[in-house]
């Protein structure tokens, strides 16, 4: 199959038109456009170039493809650019040694706006035209009549292509080149029925209805043997927060937004912002990047007049036509308000001078944080450790970059498999040697060794609780002094990282404090800094009462 391609690249085009405002599109789709702009100057720093001719030449595949149903039925796929955009990144950048760059793939858009088509296109491909010989394509959903409307379109597709359909077998649920042993297949989410699987692009279709990770971590595992597998996950938006699939949505936004470093995850998600009318159309392209083609200006009104005039619809026209996670907490902090109090500092300059810290130990296994807390210069100073036992695999777990971070130093690594007190406290007493350490808050839980030692080391010991008669005035306060650019913390990744993951609740009487078991990951940083600044403005002779009792050494 000859294949002509393009000469401008549509990715960089579509990226221009995006970040100048020639196109209308919400703050993620914005960072993934400056993603992809910014690394076309830097990526060579860490062994990623793009391959633009290979971008193009991809981009170039689809219009051989036929649509299938419809108004387009017979036509030429013709892709919009946004989906020139998505399809160009995936199969144009590449690592130093020509394997693609991208491994995992997220992309959410609200319904309607042609997402099985793209699917389908990007299983043929990857299936038949990747130079992959046995070549395993699946497309996975809860239930396998799911799976099938991604197939099919494939399906359809194949058979409406004469140069696919003379080369491309169809039965009932597979596609096939048998001389290539290449397949295309539909599976459900039985996930007893996928081991064995030999996967070179696994399609995860509407993750949001998925009620557990299995098939999402059967497909992925699956793909080990292969050079340059892809999984391509395509959703709306969800409800459920302790879904895999805000796991997924969380972490492409955190990758966008620079707080975890993932060079093989791409991310697309065109969805309304916080604080947006969902009333207002000027909003709705921003969820619908095929609005006035697959999606209708006129339907999503008559569907927004309904959600106003009937309440109960409400949430699920925002969560399926403008993208937007209904039912969740929300995020305490905006990013970029806290990236502007981050100023790098000399710590020595600080040595002397008075403090307030706040240890919150977590779990043995887990990671432990203790914050210093400079009242007059309206400084924080950020330290860690974790377990060295197991870090690799935390990492890749989590996918969250505590070995990057403590080859930087960023993390201390205690021996063995769980987190050292003793050397703990060895370090907090180092620190009190380097800065005027007046008060030392500890979460009262697991902590009542630590603490008699720590007293007897010459602390004044603060045991401090974790409800809201405790945390809502530290928690307020350093709310202010974060909007008012008054936290400086340094630009700590590892705290940006906790800031990023807080979720906060909210008691009838407007009481407020950090939830952990509402926040997306690990936030100790935060609740140890929010124990020292408590500290700090009861010293200070704050208004609020004073509730702990000293531990007297």
């Amino acid at each position: 199959m000859v294949v002509t391609a393009p000469s401008k690249s549509a990715v960089a085009a579509y990226a221009e038109a995006v970040t100048s405002g020639q196109i209308t599109a919400g703050r993620l789709v914005k960072l993934a456009c400056e993603r992809h702009l910014r690394d076309l100057e830097t990526g060579k720093e860490h062994g990623l170039h793009f391959d633009s001719e290979q971008a193009e030449r991809v981009i170039a595949f689809f219009p051989l493809l036929k649509h299938s149903k419809g108004e387009w039925a017979g036509q030429s796929f013709i892709l919009e650019p946004w989906e020139a955009f998505i399809i160009g990144s995936l199969f144009g950048w590449k690592r130093a040694d020509g394997t693609r760059r991208f491994r995992t793939a997220y992309v959410s858009v609200a319904r309607k706006n042609g997402k099985s088509t793209l699917t389908a296109g990007i299983g043929n491909y990857m299936a038949f035209f990747d130079d992959e010989q046995g070549a395993e394509v699946y497309c996975a959903a809860m239930k396998r009549e799911q799976a099938k409307i991604v197939w099919s379109e494939a399906a359809r597709m194949v058979k409406r292509t004469p140069a696919l359909n003379r080369r491309i077998k169809s039965f009932v649920g597979n596609l096939h080149v048998e001389a290539a042993a290449q397949k295309f297949e539909p599976l459900g989410a039985d996930a007893d029925n996928m081991d064995g699987l030999n996967v070179h692009c696994a399609i995860i279709d509407e993750l949001h209805a998925h009620k557990t990770r299995n098939v999402l971590d059967v497909l992925t595992t699956a793909t080990g043997a292969r050079r340059q597998p892809l999984v391509f996950i395509i959703t709306t938006a969800g409800f459920d927060r302790n879904s895999v699939c805000w796991e997924q949505h969380d972490y492409s936004v955190k990758v966008l937004e620079g707080i975890i470093p993932d060079d093989t995850f791409f991310c697309f998600v065109a969805g309304i912002d916080e604080g947006d009318d969902w009333r207002d159309e000027a909003v709705w392209p921003k969820a619908n990047p095929n609005l006035g083609v697959s999606v209708k200006a006129e339907d999503l009104r008559t569907k927004c007049q309904r959600a106003i005039e009937v309440p109960g619809q409400q949430n699920a026209f925002r969560r399926l036509h403008l993208n937007e996670w209904t039912e969740q907490a929300d995020r305490w902090l905006d990013m970029a308000t806290w990236d502007e109090n981050g100023h790098p500092f000399d710590p020595m300059l600080l040595k002397g001078h008075e403090c307030y810290a706040g240890l919150d130990l977590s779990s043995t296994a887990d990671l432990t944080a203790l914050e210093l807390w400079f009242p007059d210069e309206q400084k924080a100073l950020c330290y860690f450790w974790v377990p060295e036992e197991g870090i690799r695999q935390r990492a890749e777990r989590d996918r969250v970059p505590y070995d990057v971070w403590t080859r930087q130093g960023y993390i201390e690594a205690t021996e063995g498999n769980v987190v050292d007190y003793d050397i703990i406290r060895v370090r907090t007493n180092e620190l009190k040697e380097l800065y005027n350490i007046k008060e030392l808050a500890i979460d009262r839980w697991n902590s009542t060794q630590l603490q008699i030692q720590l007293a007897g080391d010459g602390f004044a010991v603060v045991p401090f609780g974790q409800g809201f008669a405790s945390m809502t005035a530290p928690t307020k306060e350093m709310e202010r002094l974060i909007l008012e650019r008054g936290l400086n913390h340094g630009g700590n990744p590892v705290l940006r990282w906790m800031a990023s993951n807080v979720a906060v609740v909210q008691d009838a009487a407007g009481n407020l404090k950090i939830d952990k078991a509402k926040s997306t990951e690990k936030v100790d940083g935060m609740v140890a800094l929010a124990m020292a600044i408590g500290r700090a403005m009861v010293r200070s002779g704050s208004i609020y009462e004073e509730r702990e009792i000293r531990i007297i050494g």
